[in-house]
């Protein structure tokens, strides 16, 4: 069965490509299309997609608060920003509100696609420039950064699931043990007083953690 997506993007001519691009792949069938998300919960409670594409600067209210609507909808709705903002405020509200990656509008489409892939997996997509910057928030000076004692190995975790990486993937690459993975994401989330992924990267953006 395709996963049924939901877009939210007032461009219309990216819109239809958008959907052309999506109901062209093997996974994915495009259920609707909106300039805004004005009737969000609306379209949620109707046509209840498993993904949702959602810009942020669209008509009326922005799209970073149809996140809370669309979550208190259903949990399990996969939400995908997809946007040309790259600062820090607009990441942090999105990732705080709950979204599940965050993608620039300058991705290929083939990244894109993966991108998809991936929230479905359990990661966090970003764009490579959305992850340096979030990475770049560990390299301020000392002085400024708050220590929540995490390991080597927790740090190197963590640096993984910023660039957005499934916890298969993370265990892969560092030759450790998928039980042993999640065991230091649950020490990571602990540590530092969130309850996911997303969380944790809202909180690096947030705040200078000590490594």
């Amino acid at each position: 069965m395709k996963i049924k997506l939901v877009i939210f993007e007032d461009n219309h001519q990216l819109r239809k490509s958008l959907e052309i691009l999506l109901n062209t792949s093997e996974s994915y069938v495009v259920i609707g299309n909106f300039p805004h998300v004005s009737k969000a919960k609306e379209i949620i409670l109707d046509l209840r997609p498993h993904l949702v594409i959602l810009d942020i600067d669209m008509p009326g209210k922005d799209g970073i608060t149809a996140i809370p609507v669309i979550k208190e909808i259903d949990p399990e709705i996969f939400i995908l920003m997809y946007t040309q903002f790259e600062d820090d405020e607009k990441i942090f509200r999105s990732l705080c509100a709950g979204a599940d990656g965050y993608i620039l509008k300058k991705t290929s489409p083939l990244k894109l696609i993966l991108a998809l892939d991936e929230v479905r997996k359990g990661g966090a997509p970003m764009s490579p420039a959305i992850a340096r910057k979030v990475l770049a928030s560990f390299h301020t000076s000392v002085k400024d950064k708050i220590n929540y004692n995490l390991t080597s190995r927790e740090t190197e975790v963590l640096k993984y699931l910023i660039k957005g990486c499934s916890v298969k993937y993370i265990a892969s690459e560092l030759y450790i043990a998928y039980e042993t993975c999640r065991s230091h994401l649950k020490n990571i989330y602990t540590k530092l007083h969130v309850n996911c992924g997303k969380e944790a990267i809202a909180k690096v953006l947030a705040e200078k953690i000590e490594l």
